[in-house]
């Protein structure tokens, strides 16, 4: 004898309807938390709770911020330098290819790879890497322009680091009306 199946009626229910019921809530649930999670790390949603941080504005030491509201002082003030370090968190930008120069009135060379840092916010990344080429230029001007005897001394080395932050500074000024950059950093110095 063979069993036959009961024939599909109206009140029988069909095998998984729930589950999948249950699987596509899972679903429309994840999807809906995910969308609040990118909304809130885009900024789209403030939480109400403490207000934005305080962020450094592009402002030279002695300058008052060209931003704020008419009649209205900065809320961030110009960027001040406490004792002891800056109040702001430094940012920095690595030139991604080295520099390699002849030294002036020597067949000596130097290669270095550098970086440079800033306390102000990230437009002045965005310029360093906007205006790059132009940036080099001025550094190697300066690699080219700097004596055999200052790359052996710690002194000389301050200079030309001193040189190449205002090459840079320069640059930036020039293209977009502020400089920003508070230090270049050797990350290799090799002269040869």
């Amino acid at each position: 004898m063979s069993k036959k199946k009961p024939a599909d009626t109206e009140d029988t229910p069909k095998k998984g309807g729930k589950l999948k019921l249950v699987i596509l809530m899972i679903f429309v649930l994840a999807l809906g938390a995910g969308g609040a999670y990118g909304a809130f790390a885009m900024g789209l949603i403030h939480t109400g709770g403490e207000s934005e941080p305080d962020v450094p504005r592009l402002v030279a030491k002695d300058e008052e911020d060209p931003f704020a509201p008419e009649g209205e002082a900065s809320e961030t003030g110009p960027v001040t330098y406490g004792e002891g370090g800056n109040e702001y968190r430094a940012s920095y930008f690595e030139f991604e290819e080295g520099f390699t120069s002849n030294l002036k009135d020597s067949p000596g060379l130097v290669q270095v790879t550098l970086a440079a840092s800033t306390y102000h916010d990230g437009r002045v990344i965005q310029w360093l890497e906007l205006h790059e080429l132009a940036i080099r230029s001025a550094i190697l001007v300066e690699l080219a322009n700097t004596v055999e005897d200052d790359v052996y001394t710690v002194e000389g080395k301050e200079r030309l680091q001193q040189r190449l932050t205002a090459a840079v500074n320069r640059v930036l000024e020039e293209h977009e009306g502020f400089g920003g950059v508070e230090t270049i950093h050797f990350q290799t110095f090799l002269v040869q």
